[in-house]
């Protein structure tokens, strides 16, 4: 098992060093909220993520209850250079559907399709990270560290490109809906101090379709310890199709470096219609990465030995001239 000094080393070196990697020792997932972090994957990263979920909607206007059951899932490929990532995300969903008329005569039907399915691409376009190795930590206090820097303001940017595909007469889509549309967005990434998280998404979905749509995300995590993460999201929705405003809240808890499990309550504040959701996600990687190779030819895990060892030499060095003054004032 690594060492705490291993993996301050590796933190230090890695989560610092943005200008040649954005690979991080441990699983780096955009659940369980459903925006997108300004960072890829990393480079020969594949990752998976799927979340399951049931979903209560009541149209009190049209005397409609929608009960429903689904799954997010999403495959993540870290592609060709450190801040492209390719993906395929969607969401499968079969709702059955009561609508009760006037007379109070009720009709049931079920209803199964994607609500979405896009292939696109990510790739950031802005790391205010790149040159943080430049600044040291401070191994003597937790504070200076943890206190807030002004140029944590300074967001990592992102853009997204990627083609949705929607079947013939999908019941979640606008009438005449189908085939292939253009989806853009530009995201930001706040990294603040203690572990706080701040991710923003901006969203042009279905454009020049009936049902083109425009979206923000705004996702708050803190870690509250190496394994837990809690989150808090509001997503705005407004097209002619449809709009609502939406709030989540949850939490992940870290099993393995590659493997996360998450969970998360959706609701909003309108009747029309009023909507309440339960997921249950995982996300798990298939870590394929290697690390680029230092200057003088040597690996991360060599560069690691080297400084160790120059550290004990140093120390050794230090012992022995210690006990030599000690010994000639003893003369």
């Amino acid at each position: 098992m690594k060492s705490i000094k291993a993996y301050l080393f590796l933190l230090v070196s890695f989560t610092t060093g943005y200008s040649y990697a954005q690979y991080t020792e441990v699983i780096n997932s955009n659940r369980p909220g459903v925006s997108r972090s300004a960072f890829s994957v990393g480079t020969n990263v594949v990752q998976f993520e799927v979340g399951p979920y049931i979903l209560n909607e009541n149209h009190n206007l049209l005397n409609r209850e929608d009960k429903s059951f689904g799954a997010d899932f999403a495959v993540r490929y870290g592609f060709l250079f450190p801040q492209l990532e390719v993906n395929v995300e969607g969401t499968f969903q079969s709702t059955n559907r009561t609508e009760t008329y006037i007379a109070g005569i009720a009709n049931d039907e079920t209803l199964s399709n994607f609500k979405t399915l896009t292939v696109g691409a990510k790739y950031l376009v802005y790391d205010p990270y790149k040159n943080a190795g430049e600044e040291k930590p401070n191994l003597r206090s937790w504070k200076a560290n943890n206190k807030f820097k002004w140029k944590q303001l300074i967001p990592a940017v992102a853009v997204y490109a990627g083609a949705n595909f929607d079947p013939k007469d999908n019941p979640f889509t606008a009438y005449g809906v189908e085939g292939f549309s253009p989806k853009v967005m530009v995201g930001t990434q706040n990294n603040f101090s203690s572990g706080w998280v701040f991710v923003t998404n901006f969203i042009l979905d279905r454009i020049g379709t009936d049902q083109s749509d425009f979206s923000f995300i705004l996702t708050l995590t803190k870690s509250i310890t190496d394994q837990w993460v809690l989150f808090g999201e509001t997503q705005g929705i407004s097209s002619d199709f449809y709009a609502d405003n939406l709030i989540r809240f949850g939490g992940a808890y870290l099993w393995s470096k590659n493997f996360q499990l998450d969970t998360a309550l959706t609701f909003n504040t309108k009747d029309t219609p009023t909507v309440f959701g339960v997921t249950i996600g995982a996300s798990y990687r298939l870590d394929f990465h290697k690390d680029k190779e230092g200057k003088d030819g040597t690996s991360a895990d060599e560069e690691l030995e080297r400084r160790e060892n120059k550290a004990r030499g140093k120390n050794k060095n230090k012992r022995e001239k210690e006990d030599t003054d000690f010994d000639e004032g003893l003369n």
